[in-house]
């Protein structure tokens, strides 16, 4: 794993905008603008590593839902927030149900600097972005700037599949495709864009709307788009500690379509992957999986011995984008209290190359690894302002 500078292509800008990323740049707190998509460099690995990193994703995957099932199996939802008894149940029964539901894609964050066996830093199996740019833009700049090299990237090819294997589960009608109208600059947007493309591509029929556009029919006690047609399947960018919570979430478990026929609106990702966006999931898997090399020690109840040893990074159960994570370093004083219930892991500073901290993003579509995207950031949290960086295998 090597980080090499390159000299960005003329018109950069346009060309990525072109590609579905239109939020190329990010506006930071200073008011500057400054890119979000990075091509002034390069990562560069070799196919080894790849294959590594490759079977590493599959088998944490594999750990996440033998640790979905204990959590189930044990009653231990609450260990996730999950206190709601109604949300429970639904979770609970998606969960055995999962067969006959549709489940597309994930992202784990790793740590890894090439001289080691990457490590878990969580996993967003609801809602992850930086699609686009991981699937698409890289793989354009590769061919463009590297032709005849390779890329951990089959991310597109692999989603159009998982659709058109999945396409029997859904009911008749539309897919619709769905993104919060409040998402400013366009990411999830676009995210949301390109999955339907992919889904279209598989030859399923679409629609779509944001989710401010939902309507519910009062009559037929159903979901309805912006033309009054009944949401039968819906795709949807939108977390479900929300769905669960805001002003419709009882007309949403009312008539949650688990896969047994007997609800009217079939949602994915389903609610069962509420069970692995978590970052309660940390701590259940090194309580069933303790010492293995690709985890960090995590708990529940509190640092433990990472206070004084590793040190610890405190992070919201339901945390994105680095919101609401605080660094501890070994010895340093214990935190004021608040109100958010928080994961502790084992404090695993990011690798630094050439002065910038280094996350992977190793995606998992239809249970299977298939591609990597790389952000790098100028602190210790990988944060909003973040930069994604393309990668080639040499």
């Amino acid at each position: 794993m090597e980080r090499r500078t390159i000299t960005p292509r003329p018109d950069w800008q346009r060309t990525v905008e072109e590609q579905g990323i239109v939020y190329p740049l990010t506006r930071h707190p200073d008011g500057s603008l400054r890119p979000y998509w990075d091509e002034s460099a390069h990562y560069v690995f070799s196919l080894p590593e790849v294959e590594a990193l490759e079977e590493t994703v599959e088998e944490l995957h594999a750990m996440c839902l033998a640790a979905a099932g204990h959590l189930v199996e044990h009653g231990r939802l609450a260990d996730l927030g999950i206190t709601d008894p109604r949300v429970a149940a639904a979770v609970t029964e998606s969960w055995h149900r999962r067969a006959e539901l549709p489940s597309l894609y994930g992202r784990f964050d790793l740590h890894y600097d090439g001289t080691g066996p990457a490590k878990m830093l969580e996993y967003n199996a609801d809602t992850p972005t930086s699609l686009v740019e991981a699937a698409s833009a890289q793989w354009f700049w590769m061919e463009e700037r590297f032709p005849g090299a390779d890329q951990w990237n089959s991310l597109h090819e692999r989603l159009v599949d998982t659709w058109r294997r999945q396409a029997g589960l859904l009911p008749p009608g539309p897919l619709h495709f769905a993104h919060s109208s409040a998402d400013e600059l366009g990411e999830d947007l676009m995210t949301v864009a390109y999955l339907k493309e992919t889904a279209e591509q598989a030859g399923l029929d679409t629609d779509w709307l944001s989710m401010e556009e939902i309507g519910w029919d009062t009559l037929s006690g159903r979901f309805v788009d912006n033309r009054l047609k009944f949401i039968r399947a819906i795709f949807k960018l939108y977390p479900w500690e929300w769905l669960t919570t805001d002003e419709f979430a009882g007309h949403v478990l009312d008539t949650l379509d688990n896969g047994g026929g007997t609800g009217s609106t079939l949602w994915i990702e389903p609610a069962w992957k509420m069970l692995l966006s978590n970052k309660a999931l940390l701590a259940i898997l090194w309580e069933l999986y303790p010492g293995h090399p690709s985890l960090l020690p995590a708990y529940l109840d509190g640092p433990r011995e990472l206070a004084a040893t590793t040190g610890y990074a405190a992070k919201p159960l339901l945390g994105r984008e680095g919101e609401g994570v605080t660094l501890h370093p070994p010895g340093s004083p214990a935190p004021p209290a608040s109100g958010d219930t928080c994961c502790y892991q084992a404090l695993a500073p990011l690798p630094v190359f050439d002065g910038n901290h280094v996350v992977l993003g190793a995606w998992v579509v239809g249970d299977e690894a298939a591609g990597l995207g790389i952000r790098e950031s100028s602190g210790l949290i990988t944060d909003s302002y973040a930069r994604f960086l393309p990668h080639v295998i040499l």
